[in-house]
């Protein structure tokens, strides 16, 4: 796991052609807003959440953030427990995101 600026996370993520954003919040704060392309998978859905990222492949990098950056660096902890090797956290989350935002 990574922890990325958000500077490094956005421009890391517009040079990758092998990325997904992973939106970790609940759907109340994704109702807020969110970063577009990106698929939502609630956190606090617990062994759903990690069913769901199981599913995902993981070949893949995922840019992955929630509201601060708390949960989403969990998320990260836990997509690397299960073999997803390169997951990138948004640090300050989505309060601080100054990249385009979909409402």
């Amino acid at each position: 796991m990574s922890d990325l600026s958000q500077e490094e996370w956005a421009e890391q993520l517009q040079n990758d052609d092998n990325a997904i954003i992973l939106d970790v919040r609940t759907p109340e704060e994704v109702e807020e807003g969110f970063i577009p392309g990106s698929i939502n998978i609630d956190i606090y859905l617990g062994q759903e959440f990690l069913e769901e990222v199981d599913k995902l492949d993981k070949s893949k990098n995922f840019y992955v953030y929630c509201r601060s950056g708390n949960r989403s660096g969990q998320a990260c902890a836990i997509m690397n427990s299960i073999g997803i090797e390169n997951a990138y956290n948004l640090e300050g989350g989505f309060m601080n995101w100054e990249g385009d935002v979909e409402e």
